[in-house]
């Protein structure tokens, strides 16, 4: 009887004790139900990383044209040097990479051949005089009736061919780099040097010290790297939007997703066979030390400018690429909520984002966000990871 009783006491204990938890209980959920979705951030916090809030702005972003290229130079600023004769490479002294000056030595070739032009044309300078003289005197005794017509055109056919074999051998030496006027029976040499035309970086070296170079092998390529351009292709139903003077927005891929600028300076006029037409665009100075040629670009063309206006978006809220993160492929910013002595409260909110210019991104869908809200447009990515 008592092991009953004591049973009913102690079931009437813990329903006792049910009911005082329930009301904790409900006001604990109400609480976290006030907090829900909120991020607190302490002043020192903000203060101490930098953080900053702002409103978004209203404003127009120009219509992109997606477009892809590369980094080029001009035709005149690469330059690839090759044998006029043959000849053994008796000394290279470049490698890819290195810096040349205009009529610096880039090769020395060697050939027999190069004595034998350089004999040639020293013996027909010397038999020259002796076969004028002998022109101007047949062509006296001619007119005098006292010497043949036959005798004369003789004398005057072997000295054109002497002049005119004097003229071609002159311009192949001149070819090797040999001055024919100072050539003499004990100067003859068989080595050329191959000069740079321009100044700049070597870029390929398809030569050996000790191989034989054949007669236009493609022995070195320099290109001046000074002005280098973007060689764009645009398809042709985008090509009447573009014009000269439209700034450009293009980054290396391969390398960074550093953005550079630039604007179109020359537009094609013709259409490739892979239905396209090449844009000439100019960069700016400051990058075009850390750019190479032959780089692939993906470029963006910004059709809707002042020379273009009627090509204008219409207005869109945006905010500094800075205030958006990106979460598995979702966008988001943090919107204040409210301020205190304390601290700081952002509710994390998710966007749409569309085109972006000028460090700024437009809210395509941003909810109930107007421009009198605020922002955290600095320090978004730190507080990224703390769930709300």
């Amino acid at each position: 009887m008592r092991s009953n009783t004591l049973i009913i006491t102690l079931i009437l204990l813990a329903m006792g004790l049910s009911c005082k938890e329930k009301p904790a209980e409900a006001g604990t959920q109400q609480q976290d139900s006030q907090d829900a979705g909120i991020i607190n951030l302490s002043r020192q916090q903000f203060e101490a990383n930098d953080m900053a809030v702002s409103t978004p702005v209203e404003m127009r972003f120009p219509e992109v044209i997606q477009v892809s290229g590369m980094i080029d130079v001009p035709p005149e600023n690469r330059v690839v040097i090759s044998a006029v004769y043959g000849g053994f490479v008796k000394k290279t002294p470049l490698l890819v990479g290195d810096k040349v000056r205009k009529g610096q030595v880039v090769a020395v070739l060697e050939n027999p051949e190069f004595l034998t032009l350089q004999q040639e044309y020293m013996e027909v300078r010397e038999t020259l005089p002796y076969l004028k003289s002998e022109f101007e005197r047949q062509q006296t005794l001619f007119e005098e009736q006292i010497s043949s017509e036959k005798g004369f055109l003789q004398a005057q056919s072997a000295y054109r061919s002497a002049s005119a074999r004097k003229s071609g051998l002159e311009k192949q030496l001149s070819l090797l780099g040999i001055r024919p006027e100072e050539l003499e029976p004990d100067a003859l040499r068989s080595e050329i040097a191959l000069y740079a035309p321009i100044s700049g970086k070597v870029t390929q070296v398809n030569i050996t010290t000790g191989s034989y170079v054949s007669r236009a092998s493609e022995m070195l390529e320099i290109i001046n790297p000074d002005h280098l351009h973007l060689e764009l292709s645009v398809f042709e139903q985008d090509i009447s939007k573009v014009r000269e003077g439209q700034p450009i927005r293009f980054r290396i891929p391969e390398v960074s997703d550093t953005h550079y600028e630039g604007a179109v300076y020359l537009v094609g006029s013709s259409i490739d066979a892979n239905r396209t037409v090449k844009v000439h665009g100019h960069l700016n100075e400051e990058h075009k030390a850390t750019l190479l040629v032959g780089m692939f670009v993906q470029a963006e063309i910004l059709v809707g400018t002042d020379e273009n206006p009627e090509a204008a978006s219409p207005l869109f809220l945006a905010l500094p690429e800075e205030a958006i993160v990106i979460q598995d492929e979702d966008h988001f910013i943090f919107v204040q909520e409210g301020t205190s002595d304390a601290g700081l409260q952002f509710r994390k909110v998710m966007v749409k984002t569309g085109p972006t210019a000028q460090g700024m991104t437009a809210l395509t869908d941003a909810g109930s966000l107007s421009s009198k809200d605020r922002v955290l447009v600095k320090g978004a990515f730190l507080i990224s990871g703390i769930e709300p």
